[in-house]
């Protein structure tokens, strides 16, 4: 699925955004029955004790897939277990875990006739291992393609391709997700005239501190920036509201280095990884560097997908779909400056999404036009990926989240 059929959807020729509780597809609303979870402390236990991940898996389902698929992966030998579905539901492209591990939540990329997309609630059952359906609810806007769970396990954030908007969904006691508190629809286009002929949300990342969303709208070429009132669930916009990228860079995803000190951003349409110095108090981003993400003799055509930090601070990595390698880099921890060390082919075809495990020991790689999942064991001294001779079949794969047993 590529979204440019989403590109009809959006138009506009203002930068800006609606208050929170307002949105194309009506009125945020809050109830006493949409209370919000309270904070649920996660199991305190150290990395190293890890043993065994249970890997979901997120896919698109208009080929063989029928939702979420999961396996275990042991960390001493990197034997994995056959992947089984564990729930059935429709382009679930996107996965969080909620921090206490008891509850999972997916994106329902839908776009039917500009119809609102939906984010699914599910119960992780220890007994079986499958995931029960809680309840899904609207994500206030047109192809949700990226999620992510608050660090107290209230709320979740949702970006909207589509229509190029964000929302937060509280998480009620029972793990179920209640009514949108907040929906703030972005407006403005940039210079490609099929990609960024409105605002495309393409993902919401929460800072280390909880405090600050930043979103990267590939439409816009911004990297828009919310304060968010973790106690009512509210984002608005910081001062200043944005940091831009270059004209035509198309921002995806960002992540945070494990400082808090940097966060990186990779640029689906010009190939290439901006680091910036990330002020934790202030929520502003200053850019420090952009790099590219393929070899200078490569001339085909690509788009960038993830990006990722090693847990130690050392590596980073970002993958390429049309070159179908990761791009590995060393990072200078007290700069944030990369410098390329290679690339690793990811033995598959468009690798849409990677993670790396939280041990820092493997990273798995979904090459979505394959029906595989990749494992590489990472080298801790030089970051160096290399194959494992593992590879597990799920179909059109697109997200992987895993969870320590």
């Amino acid at each position: 699925m590529r979204r440019r059929t989403w590109l009809t959807l959006v138009s506009g020729s203002l930068i800006g955004v609606l208050g929170c509780g307002q949105s194309s597809f009506g009125p945020a609303r809050r109830t006493s029955s949409t209370s919000p979870l309270e904070p649920i402390t996660p199991t305190q236990r150290g990395q190293s004790s890890v043993s065994t991940m249970r890997v979901f898996v997120g896919t698109y389902t208009f080929r063989s897939s029928k939702g979420i698929y999961a396996f275990n992966l042991t960390l001493s030998t990197g034997e994995t277990t056959s992947p089984q579905l564990v729930a059935e539901t429709p382009q679930p492209s996107f996965l969080a875990l909620h921090p206490s591990g008891r509850f999972l939540y997916a994106v329902n990329e839908l776009w039917e006739g500009g119809k609102e997309g939906t984010v699914s609630a599910f119960a992780l059952e220890p007994e079986t291992g499958n995931l029960k359906l809680l309840n899904q609810q609207g994500a206030k806007g047109v192809g949700p393609c990226h999620l992510t769970v608050d660090k107290a396990g209230k709320w979740v954030l949702v970006a909207n391709y589509g229509s190029g908007s964000v929302a937060v969904l509280p998480i009620l006691p029972n793990g179920s997700l209640g009514e949108a508190t907040c929906a703030i629809q972005h407006e403005g286009k940039s210079v490609h005239p099929q990609r960024q002929e409105g605002p495309h949300a393409h993902s919401v990342t929460l800072d280390p501190n909880n405090k600050f969303a930043v979103v990267a709208d590939l439409g816009l070429d911004k990297l828009l920036i919310y304060r968010f009132d973790a106690t009512k669930g509210m984002l608005t916009p910081n001062d200043p509201p944005f940091a831009s990228t270059a004209p035509g860079a198309g921002p995806r995803h960002v992540a945070f280095h494990p400082n808090g000190r940097f966060l990186y951003a990779i640029n689906e349409l010009n190939n290439t990884i901006t680091a910036y110095r990330y002020d934790g108090e202030k929520g502003t981003l200053t850019e420090v560097q952009t790099v590219p993400t393929l070899p200078e003799d490569f001339s085909s055509t690509n788009t960038t997908a993830e990006v990722q930090v090693h847990p130690s601070g050392r590596f980073l990595y970002g993958s390429n779909r049309g070159h179908d390698s990761l791009a590995i880099y060393s990072v200078d921890t007290r700069t944030g400056k990369l410098n390329l060390l290679g690339h690793q082919a990811t033995q598959g075809k468009t690798p849409r999404n990677f993670a790396i495990d939280p041990t820092g020991t493997f990273l798995l790689a979904a090459n979505q036009d394959s029906d595989t999942v990749v494992l590489f064991r990472i080298d801790p001294k030089s970051g160096k990926l290399n194959p494992t001779g593992r590879t597990v079949e799920v179909p059109t794969p697109v997200c992987i989240k895993f969870l320590p047993l």
